[in-house]
């Protein structure tokens, strides 16, 4: 698997936040992979933006309600029979992980992977995690309904990198996306995912006295 790009991070976190390690992404790629039919589990990229849409919401969501949308995106439950303990305990720690840097407006690396081929273009490696975020809005749109004015330009940094076609009713989101300049690279995209994500939390989840965030270097 391509290894994701890495960030500078700060100081050393609580071992409860400690981010996975590649052999742990990579055991929580084949886990998910490893799911019988006709369960339809989210990708690890997917995954990484559905728990960033999960987090977001104004309101905490419950596990019960956001879980079973990991090893089913439409959250169909997994049988007794199926022993997915490990592989839940890795998303657990991402969740934990992300929900500690969203609240405190600190860079993460999102699970964004470098396509094979000259030709592929930022938004095509970024496009996965996008549309798990917007996975999480089809089942808790309690994001959505605030102020869609302060809402509009971190949509649109993240809604850019989906088919016109698939945003319904958004007439004021496309002209903004029209108004944004391309990514230049795969490194750009994903600074924009962050900044997406944590202008959202400002709306969302706001603090009262807005730390400075730290950026990626």
């Amino acid at each position: 698997m391509a290894t994701p790009p890495r960030h500078p991070r700060g100081a050393p976190r609580p071992a409860a936040q400690q981010a996975l390690t590649e052999a742990e992404l990579d055991e929580l790629e084949q886990r998910l992979d490893a799911l019988p039919a006709p369960f339809e589990p989210l990708d690890v990229s997917a995954l990484d933006g559905f728990l960033c849409g999960v987090l977001l919401q104004p309101r905490r969501v419950p596990e019960a309600a956001w879980l079973p949308h990991v090893t089913d995106a439409d959250g169909r439950r997994l049988p007794p029979s199926v022993d997915a303990g490990r592989l839940l305990a890795l998303v657990r720690r991402r969740h934990t992980e992300l929900d500690a840097a969203i609240q405190a407006r600190q860079w993460f690396d999102p699970w964004v992977f470098e396509l094979e081929g000259d030709d592929a273009s930022p938004s095509e490696a970024v496009v996965g995690w996008v549309a798990g975020f917007a996975t999480a809005m089809e089942f808790f749109p309690q994001l959505m309904a605030l102020d869609a004015q302060a809402l509009r330009e971190p949509l649109a940094l993240l809604y850019r990198h989906l088919d016109a076609d698939d945003l319904e009713d958004a007439d004021d989101l496309l002209e903004e996306i029209e108004s944004l300049e391309p990514p230049a690279d795969l490194a750009e995209a994903v600074e924009d995912l962050v900044k997406a994500t944590l202008l959202l939390a400002d709306v969302s989840r706001p603090l009262s006295a807005a730390p400075r965030r730290r950026g990626p270097g």
